[in-house]
């Protein structure tokens, strides 16, 4: 499994885009905060009414003022209960709008990446920052973030009362917060590394989980599920040790809290103690302040204990923004004009010394240098390895040249928006996805607005009369846990697709190599009629689709070794023709 991963935002980074996603919704955020305010003022009125009803009884006061004190305890209570449940609930409808446009961005931000860099990292990575990490920044959002809020407010507000009533008793609660500080710091040094890991090791179970599963029947078929279930165990005791350091971390941190509770209380009991007996404030303001403290011993257990899930979500939304804000070639610039030097029409396809090559690997294009004119149909020939497949992802834009540039309709694929891009070329691979849904479900996301006549239309142009067969016709659900398609029939729903989509440039990468000799001419029939009147690329897998074309192109070890058509090629007796003679042969001993 590669080691690789997709970039992950650092702190000050996933800081400064978090607050640019919560900046979005300024009005709302503002009255948040008022809530809380709000919320954290009426909380104060307790220690203060209580401190006030301690005085009245200590000097033999008047019984009905403590009646309506009684009442303006009760009162304050239930509206900062009604004011903090109020903010909270403001707070994670913002948080949870603006994680949900950033699931989207995380999303479409990975669909732009480049081929090469999705394979390395791991498919497993990338579900993993659109389930696992969207599952703790959630988590997060909903249950920590409003109360950690809330109680960063009443801290403040509770000081600023402390410092009221007298500033000693704000200082003796001081003495507390060198031991909570250095608690923290000490706790976060040390665990925000286990939870940047613990998120990389759930993307590397998630990835070795999608492989097993992806690969189940030549898992079952090789007996191997026993060896694949161990691959998985030990990714899993993988994440959980480190998950273990965290939580012995977690707990020798709230042991140091719970002794700077103490050495805070203790703090202001004796100063209490000391200035009621100067005469500096009365027995009610000294109890005020003791159950100020007192007060805050939830909410700073509450903010110091919240880091270590605040932390969790930081891991995840650094390894999302990190996603989102790296710039993939194919996003920097817009769209280039169509260059005077190598001029392409809004059909045509133009490749200026293309180079390309795989990390670690030989060049797998080295100058290639090719036209395709509108309407024109070049078949490109080789053999394995030489470099066909990679040529028509550099034109789809799927990969981005090292050297040169491949113009397609117009656009440089490499600097183009993908949409705009994809909106003039598309492409028909060997490896066919069914999507899950109903046969027009699946063709209608060539073109939503499809009508039924023109799906039929398609259908019928590409041969796949087998629909009319189904019980259920367009309505049968195929994909997973549905109707299951043959190799051949998800290649016809591919090619009605194409037609459905109706782009004016194609490229079929070996397209129907999968077919049986019985199939093979009833796909070549479907290719044919999907690719009539359209600019297109066909990497042929056998040479009669090649035969058929305007112009075939032949590839060895990343270059173009020679071009023309089919009967010129043979009059050549080059490598064409070498290769129409083995394949010949081929067919006649079968």
């Amino acid at each position: 499994m590669s080691t690789e991963i997709l970039p992950i935002a650092t702190p000050r980074e996933t800081r400064k885009a978090m607050w640019r996603l919560l900046a979005q919704r300024p009005g709302r955020l503002t009255l948040t905060v008022l809530v809380l305010l709000g919320a954290s003022c009426c909380g104060l009125a307790a220690p203060a009414i209580l401190g006030m009803m301690v005085n009245i009884a200590a000097t033999g006061g008047d019984v009905m003022s403590l009646l309506w004190l009684a009442i303006g305890l009760l009162v304050a209570g239930g509206l900062g209960a009604l004011l903090g449940i109020l903010g909270q609930n403001l707070l994670a409808r913002i948080c949870e709008e603006a994680l949900a446009g950033l699931r989207e961005e995380v999303f479409a931000a990975a669909v732009r990446k480049p081929l090469a860099q999705l394979e390395k990292a791991g498919i497993g990575d990338v579900v993993a920052r659109v389930s696992g990490d969207v599952e703790a920044v959630s988590e997060a959002i909903s249950g920590v973030l409003p109360a950690f809020t809330s109680a960063a407010f009443t801290i403040g507000v509770t000081l600023l009362a402390l410092g009221v009533i007298d500033w000693r008793f704000a200082v003796a609660v001081l003495i507390a917060a060198p031991l909570q500080v250095f608690t923290l710091r000490w706790f976060l040094r040390r665990t925000a590394p286990i939870y940047r890991t613990v998120r990389i090791t759930e993307a590397n179970r998630t990835e070795q989980i999608i492989e097993t599963v992806h690969g189940s029947p030549s898992v079952l078929a090789l007996g191997l599920g026993n060896r694949h279930a161990d691959l998985v165990a030990a990714a899993s005791n993988e994440t959980i040790g480190h998950s273990l350091r965290g939580v012995g971390y977690l707990t020798r941190f709230y042991n140091r809290l719970n002794l700077a509770e103490l050495i805070g209380l203790s703090a202001v009991l004796v100063v209490g103690f000391w200035l009621h007996a100067e005469g500096a404030v009365t027995i009610g303001a000294a109890t005020a302040a003791a159950l100020y403290f007192y007060r805050l011993f939830d909410p700073i257990g509450l903010v110091l204990g919240q880091f270590d899930e605040l932390q969790k979500a930081a891991a995840g939304l650094g390894r999302m923004f990190g996603l989102t804000q790296s710039v993939s070639p194919a996003a920097t610039p817009a769209a280039s004009p169509v260059s005077p030097v190598s001029p392409a029409s809004d059909a045509g396809i133009v490749l200026d010394d293309v180079s390309f090559a795989y990390p670690g690997q030989r060049p797998a294009l080295r100058g290639v240098s090719l036209r395709v004119k509108p309407g024109e149909r070049v078949a490109i020939v080789g053999t394995s390895g030489a470099g066909k497949t990679t040529l028509a992802k550099v034109i789809m834009g799927l990969e981005h040249p090292h050297g040169g540039t491949a113009w397609v309709g117009g656009l440089d694929s490499a600097a183009a928006a993908p949409a705009e891009l994809h909106g003039r070329i598309a492409m028909v691979s060997q490896e066919v996805h069914v999507f899950s849904g109903t046969l027009a479900e699946d063709l209608r996301l060539a073109r939503p607005d499809a009508t039924p006549e023109e799906i039929s239309r398609v259908l019928q142009a590409v041969g796949a009369t087998w629909v009319g067969t189904l019980d259920a016709g367009l309505e049968t659900s195929v994909g997973a846990g549905g109707h299951q398609l043959t190799p051949e029939q998800a290649q016809q729903l591919a090619l009605a697709r194409l037609m459905l989509k109706d782009p004016p440039i194609a490229v079929l990468d070996e397209a129907t190599a999968e077919a049986g000799t019985g199939s093979a001419t009833m796909l070549d029939q479907a290719a044919e009629a999907a690719l009539a009147g359209r600019t297109s690329l066909v990497i042929a897998h056998r040479l009669s689709q090649a035969a058929s074309a305007d112009t075939v192109v032949v590839m060895e070890q990343g270059r173009i070794v020679e071009s023309g058509s089919h009967q010129e090629l043979l009059a050549g007796e080059g490598r064409y023709a070498t290769l129409w003679e083995a394949w010949n042969s081929s067919l006649s001993r079968s």
